[in-house]
């Protein structure tokens, strides 16, 4: 199986002052032999690792991790798609095999529009040369400028990280869910499974409270255009990797077995063109 989604820092204030105090837990050097562990434990044996921090010096580190440790399968880096050098950036990057996708931390974005400037807007069609994929890190209120995005670029594939956050603390439904559903009716994008438990109450939640946000997520998707992801070490927030992993497995034990393939290995594959000769179980 495959963990589509987790980071990876050497711990410093300066670059990762996002962790506020309620975030101690977070606030150390998580590294790959301590992650691998976590995912033996639960039975993963491959990863995607996703970007934490907005430097291209943070993507070249992940690219240099995923080279000593051949568990990581792709890196989703930033990339600087608002500057001139962005198409140089995305051409030095991507001539590494584990380079696959790109994001960048838009739910932060003082402008709630950002993903309609014409700026982003040449960023994300630089992209396409390359074949890289596109992670939307979003709260609900911009999924309606996500699906202007979607719509634009037809041919780009998206996913949307964590289900685009939903308040499920405060049991939120909509318009979460009418927004979803249209972002799912287009067939370029994407959902990952993952995120869910530091959307609800850190010290409180549990397993019932997340499966109508499932329901919705895999009727709106189907199997065949959704991923699991831990979101380590984020997710030690509300709880340690093999809790927050048990939630996916208790939900999709009912499906067939080619549909929780999809889910937990292949699906992820096909997203972030991972190299088939190098995953395990493919050839």
């Amino acid at each position: 199986m495959i963990d589509a989604h987790h980071h990876l820092w050497v711990y410093n204030d300066r670059d990762y002052n996002w962790m506020d105090e309620s975030m101690g837990i977070l606030k150390r050097d998580y590294l790959p032999c301590e992650l691998q562990e976590e995912m033996k434990k639960s039975g993963f044996s491959e990863s995607v690792v996703v970007q934490a921090r907005q430097t291209v010096e943070e993507t070249d580190w992940l690219l240099d991790v995923a080279d000593s440790f051949e568990f990581i399968k792709g890196v989703v880096g930033w990339v600087d798609l608002l500057s001139d050098e962005a198409k140089d950036q995305l051409g030095t990057f991507s001539s590494h095999p584990k380079f696959s996708g790109v994001r960048h931390v838009i739910h932060d974005e003082p402008d709630p529009g950002f993903m309609l400037r014409d700026d982003f807007a040449m960023g994300i069609a630089a992209m396409g040369q390359y074949d890289l994929a596109y992670d939307l890190l979003l709260f609900p209120r911009h999924l309606p400028n996500a699906l202007q995005l979607v719509q634009k670029f037809k041919n780009q594939r998206f996913v949307i990280d964590h289900l685009s956050k939903p308040n499920i603390k405060k049991r939120e439904i909509e318009p979460w869910k009418t927004d979803i559903t249209r972002m799912a009716a287009n067939p370029n994008v994407w959902c990952k499974i993952s995120g869910l438990v530091t959307e609800a109450d850190h010290s409180d939640w549990n397993y019932l409270e997340l499966v109508p946000y499932l329901d919705i997520v895999v009727e709106a998707f189907g199997t065949g255009r959704l991923m699991t992801g831990s979101d380590w070490p984020v997710c030690r927030l509300a709880g340690e990797y093999a809790d927050i992993m048990s939630v996916p497995f208790h939900y999709f034990a009912s499906f067939t077995e080619e549909e929780k393939d999809q889910v937990f290995r292949s699906n992820a594959i096909d997203f972030y063109n991972l190299k088939k000769d190098q995953v395990s179980g493919t050839g």
